[in-house]
């Protein structure tokens, strides 16, 4: 019988801190759910001289991996140092030496995930990542638990903080990107190298994991197609809000007739849609199911104790598993082999802003083109700009595919009366 659980912690930063808070601060209430006491015994950091923001006791803190990955006192190991190598080497020794696993490590997952859960499994241990998608929302266990029972066809959804901020304030305050980036840099939703958010990579990591989840399929992260948020303007803000539509970051992964396709790039929502809605640094993924059909899971995607409140979600999850004497039980080998869609089975509508030349019968080569590759034009704006001899032409198209798609920039973009493909964005459906 379990009497008590001990935790040990990699890394002690932002995460790591609301974690010591939670499990401090709700010690009773931690006792009572899982039935024994949880206590810290200790914390791998890199300068144990540091002041820290969260009340610790000293003779926790150690600069030695070994007293954390190698200490028979701790049954549960919690990583949230962050980092990909030296936490897969971490997280391997504290497997191999029969220590439960919670991680809140996205990059490590994406990239990783499949051979640390097999590792786990061999040692009969837990290896939990809730907190590695969407901070505080349980969408993992959603799709584990919750949803278990019903067929997975489809996943959308804001999975990053940092873009949705950015596109949120450009959108309603009409700035610029680059001022927009600065602010969010200074309030801490952005890196001082925001490369991975910017670019669409840290939301391509979450939409792989949760793919693999939903799908039950190995997906990995060269699968998605990604494209990031860097190059959107206020134009095409603009030019979405006079169509009716929302500029957003958006994840999307797609099942039909066992074949997948994942991307994440920016996007055009319908006002009406509920991702449109979602402002700031918040998160929502919209799960749709056979059975369920639409749900929706909304809420902070990152930040200290919406991370922490996932972490020790699963440090609970942990200590019920060693009661019950089921630890290392959960994993389950992919079942289906990975498909993924060509770009003729891809369906979806297309935005494309244009400068073309401002003289007769350009606008007619343009609307030439649509035609040729049988795809017809939903809305269509033309209005000249202030360069002499330039027009602008803003497009949504009707549904096509991505191969016809595809066809159609690349003839654009080699059209003699084209000068510029200013934008070009997916449109997702009302």
């Amino acid at each position: 019988m379990v009497t008590h659980v001990s935790v040990g912690l990699l890394g002690l930063g932002t995460v790591g801190s609301g974690v010591v808070r939670m499990i401090e601060g709700n010690r009773e209430e931690l006792q009572h759910r899982v039935g024994c006491p949880v206590f810290i015994e200790k914390i791998l950091v890199q300068n144990v001289e540091k002041e820290r923001l969260v009340s610790i006791n000293n003779e926790w803190l150690t600069q030695h991996p070994e007293d954390v990955l190698q200490n028979p006192n701790i049954h549960v190991v919690i990583e949230v140092m962050g980092g990909i190598e030296l936490a897969r080497e971490y997280i391997t020794l504290a497997l191999q030496n029969k220590k439960h696993v919670i991680t809140a490590n996205k990059d490590l997952m994406a990239l990783h995930g499949a051979e640390l859960l097999q590792i786990a499994h061999e040692n009969e241990c837990d290896l939990f990542y809730e907190a590695s998608v969407a901070g505080g929302i349980p969408i993992i266990r959603s799709l584990v638990d919750g949803l278990a029972s019903d067929r997975i066809t489809k996943m959308m959804g804001i999975v990053n903080g940092t873009t949705n901020y950015i596109l949120t304030k450009m959108d309603k305050q009409q700035r610029n990107y680059e001022e927009v980036l600065k602010e969010a840099q200074a309030l801490g939703y952005a890196e001082a190298d925001p490369t991975s958010d910017v670019e669409g990579i840290d939301a391509a990591r979450k939409m792989a994991i949760l793919s693999t989840l939903g799908f039950s399929m190995h997906i990995h992260l060269d699968d998605v197609k990604v494209s990031g948020i860097s190059k959107v303007t206020q134009e095409d803000l603009e030019y979405a809000r006079q169509f009716g539509y929302t500029l957003k970051l958006i994840g999307n992964a797609k099942k039909d007739n066992g074949k997948v396709e994942i991307s994440v790039e920016p996007t055009l929502l319908p006002d009406s849609h509920p991702l449109a809605s979602v402002h700031n640094e918040y998160n929502a993924v919209y799960v749709y199911g056979e059975s369920v059909g639409e749900t929706m899971f909304f809420g902070p995607g990152a930040g200290q104790l919406p991370t922490a409140t996932s972490v020790v979600s699963d440090l609970v999850a942990v200590v019920k598993n060693m009661r019950l004497g089921v630890n290392g039980k959960s994993v389950i080998a992919p079942q289906f082999d990975k498909q993924l869609k060509e770009p003729n089975e891809i369906a979806g509508k297309f935005f494309y802003r244009l400068y073309i030349k401002d003289e007769a019968g350009a606008f007619s080569a343009i609307t030439s083109l649509f035609a040729l590759h049988d795809i017809s034009l939903e809305k269509l704006i033309q209005s000249p700009v202030d360069h002499k001899g330039v027009a602008e032409v803003v497009i949504v198209t009707h549904g096509t595919n991505k191969h016809q798609d595809n066809k159609v920039y690349n003839l654009l973009r080699d059209s003699e009366v084209v000068q510029e493909i200013k934008s070009h964005y997916r449109v997702e459906g009302a």
